[in-house]
This record gives structure tokens, C-alpha cells and sequence, in this order.
């Protein structure tokens, strides 16, 4: 699948867009880097136009604006001072005593951990099909606001542009190992690749990348996993003391990073996605994947680029580091779905079927709240539809 890239408006990567009819201008641009513009990058560039138009009928009450929002970046962009500040905010937060209540969930050792726990208790209502999207959006937020707030971090939370490294992750800026990453591929390992039911062969199942054993290179390369694993694929993995996941098993940090995954994030795709679904439940669908289709679907791809354990594991995979880049990365594809239509994009929540066809479904109502029980207040999901001024004003960031 191929789509023609359309021309950016300026040769310095600037982008000025006449959004309202006093005549203001928002200047969006992305930094000259190592890695050129995609055709998604080009489509947000595009866009912005009509999120600023959409803006200045409905601006935020509590004064967020796209010239005061803080910008999100790919890691990439960040210098390697600022990566290295980001990677001692991770390492400081994993440092930290455990806030969760140790009789639920004693497995739970370091700060870092109460979000990988909470993403475990809570799997049902993260990923029904109202609550996918906004309430990602959420955690992310506040796993940024606990790296700011209690490690010092002054930067915010970076994303991973799939398409700069699908076609060699291994090597790329973000896995290749070195202290200024966020750590290297496993050791390799024999398990037999990652079995997905729904498809037809050749794709129902994710062959193993050469990877799967302990990361014994970069920053992370200490690191002790201790909750879960719930689900694994792995067959050489202690079964976690508690049948919940949340007792404390202490193991390496694996990583089968894999090219087969990655090539279902490319640009191609991502650009699918975001321009050929026109409403929240389709667009959400696609991109968890259509088994008619073979397409493993971005969300899945960025998973199981990651893959091992915990970040193969449905219930503990924020265990791994790199998936807030990679939900950082799925809620900048949301923002960019949103700003082909704002005024109706802003608003639109998904249907009432569970991600997991074995959870629950949720029916979705304008008041039902997205709530991180001990970790953080219950927000409505409504609240959390954009970025641009919701929570109260505390969403105010976008994307480079």
C-alpha cells in the first residue's frame, strides 16, 4: 500500500497557516534531523490549519492555546543530553518506594511500578472500547506529570515514530543499546514467535526477530521486572506467585524487538488509518488490527516491535519502558485522526464493545469517567477528548 507525498508548504520544514478570520497564524514546524518528513509528518503539517480554526470557536476555558501547549517530541528530536535527562527521570522513577496498597498488590516495589500494577487492575475498563484511546491519553499524562513532578524531569513525554525505524529497530536510536537509548534488544532466544489466533497463516503468528532473552545492554539493562507475567508466551519464565500477576517475581527485562511487527507501523499504514476512517469505531478497529485484511494493525505492530516480557504481556506490558513512546505515538495518530475533522472528530467517543471480547463492555455516556482508582482521580471521559485544554486545562500539549 503506497500513498504519494504531498508537497510540505516550505522548504524549512515551516508551515504558517491562516486559521482565523482576524488573520492570526500558529507557525508549526519540525526541526531539519537525521530522519526527512513522512507522509504523516506532511499530514500534520496540513492539518493544523483546521485544529486552530476549530480552536478559536471553542477555546479552552482555561486559557490552553496551540502557541501555550508544550510540545511532544519523537525521540529522535530530543539531543542526547535530553534523552539521557529522560532516561535518569525512567531509572529515578524505578527507584522510588511503591505508593500501591501493599495487601492488593505486594508485587508492586517501586513507583514505576504502581503504573504497570494499575494497567493490570484495571485492564478491562483501559481497554473497553470508550475508555481505549482517552484513557491511554490519561495515563500517559500522568505518568509525565509523576516523571516532572517527583524525578525532576523539565522535558515532556517523547513519542516513537514508527516509521523512522520499522526496517531496522534493532539498530535504531531507540533499541541499539547504548547509553542514550532506552535499551537493546534480548539475548536470543529459541520461543516460537507469538501466536495470533484471528489471522490466517502466514500472519497468525509473529515470528520470533532473533531476540526474546534478557536486555543485557544500555541503561535498562539492570532493570528488575517483578509483577506479572499474566500472559506470556515464554516458556522458561516463572509463573508469578499470585494467579493475578501481582505477586513479586523478580526477572530480567526481555525484548524480542521485531522487524515483522515493525513493518505493519510504516507511514503507509499509519496514513490508512488516519485519512481512509471516517468514524471513531472504525478508525479504532483498524488500527487494532484487521484479521480479513492480514493487517496486524499499528497498535498490535508497536507492541510487538517491543514484544518479550512484560511488554508482550497484555496485562503488565507497561512494564517495558518504551510503552509510553509507543502509546504516546498512538495517541498522536488519535490527534491527527481528530484534526482531519475537528468539529466532529473533538467530540467523538467509540462504540460499547471490550477490546477483549472476554472483558466486559462498557455503555458509554457522556458522564462515564475514566478512573485510575488509588493512582489518580476519576476524570469523564468527555474531559479527555482534547489535548488542547482538557482536564480542566491540564491536557495542554501537541505533537512535533
Amino acid at each position: 500500500m503506497k500513498h504519494q507525498h504531498f508537497e510540505v508548504l516550505a522548504a524549512s520544514l515551516l508551515l504558517c497557516v491562516n486559521a482565523s478570520p482576524l488573520g492570526k497564524r500558529f507557525e508549526y514546524s519540525r526541526p531539519p534531523g537525521p530522519y526527512p518528513l513522512d507522509v504523516v509528518d506532511e499530514l500534520g503539517l496540513a492539518s493544523i490549519g483546521k485544529f486552530e480554526e476549530y480552536l478559536a470557536k471553542n477555546p479552552s476555558e482555561h486559557g490552553c492555546t496551540l502557541e501555550t501547549a508544550v510540545r511532544r517530541k519523537e525521540w529522535t528530536d530530543l539531543s542526547v543530553e535530553q534523552r539521557e535527562d529522560y532516561i535518569a527521570a525512567v531509572l529515578c522513577l524505578q527507584s522510588k518506594p511503591s505508593q500501591a496498597p501493599k495487601d492488593r498488590f505486594p508485587g508492586a516495589l517501586s513507583r514505576y511500578d504502581d503504573f504497570v500494577v494499575t494497567h493490570m487492575s484495571l485492564a478491562g475498563q483501559l481497554h473497553s472500547t470508550p475508555h481505549l484511546l482517552p484513557a491511554h491519553r490519561y495515563y500517559i499524562w500522568f505518568y509525565e506529570q509523576a516523571l516532572r513532578d517527583e524525578c525532576g524531569y523539565e522535558g515532556y513525554q517523547p513519542y516513537w515514530n514508527y516509521d523512522r525505524y520499522a526496517a531496522d529497530p534493532v539498530n535504531s536510536p531507540l533499541f541499539n543499546g547504548n547509553m542514550s537509548s532506552m535499551g537493546g534488544n534480548g539475548l536470543p532466544s529459541d520461543y516460537a514467535g507469538v501466536p495470533q489466533p484471528a489471522f490466517a497463516p502466514p500472519f497468525d503468528v509473529i515470528p520470533n526477530a532473533g531476540g526474546g532473552g534478557c536486555v543485557t545492554e544500555g541503561p535498562f539493562k539492570d532493570m528488575v521486572v517483578s509483577l506479572g507475567p499474566k500472559s506470556t508466551f515464554f516458556d522458561d519464565i516463572p509463573p508469578n506467585p499470585q494467579a493475578d500477576g501481582y505477586g513479586s517475581n523478580p526477572r530480567c527485562l526481555r525484548r524480542d524487538v521485531n522487524k515483522y511487527a515493525a513493518a505493519f507501523t510504516t507511514a503507509n499504514w499509519t496514513y490508512a488509518l488516519i485519512t481512509e476512517n471516517q468514524d471513531i469505531d472504525t478508525f479504532q478497529q483498524v488500527m487494532l488490527g484487521t484479521p480479513a485484511k492480514n493487517d496486524w494493525g499499528v497498535h498490535l505492530g508497536g507492541h510487538y516491535t517491543i514484544g518479550g516480557d512484560p511488554g508482550g504481556d497484555f496485562w503488565s506490558s507497561p512494564g517495558d519502558p518504551v510503552f509510553y513512546f509507543h502509546h504516546g505515538m498512538i495517541d498522536r495518530i488519535w490527534w491527527l485522526w481528530q484534526m482531519q475533522d475537528p468539529d466532529n472528530r473533538m467530540t467523538a467517543i467509540a462504540g460499547t464493545q471490550s477490546v477483549d471480547p472476554s472483558m466486559p463492555s462498557a455503555v458509554i455516556a457522556e458522564e462515564d469517567v475514566v478512573d485510575l482508582a488509588w493512582l489518580a482521580p476519576a476524570v469523564p471521559v468527555a474531559d479527555l477528548l482534547n489535548n488542547v485544554g482538557g482536564h480542566g486545562g491540564r491536557f495542554c500539549f501537541i505533537y512535533d
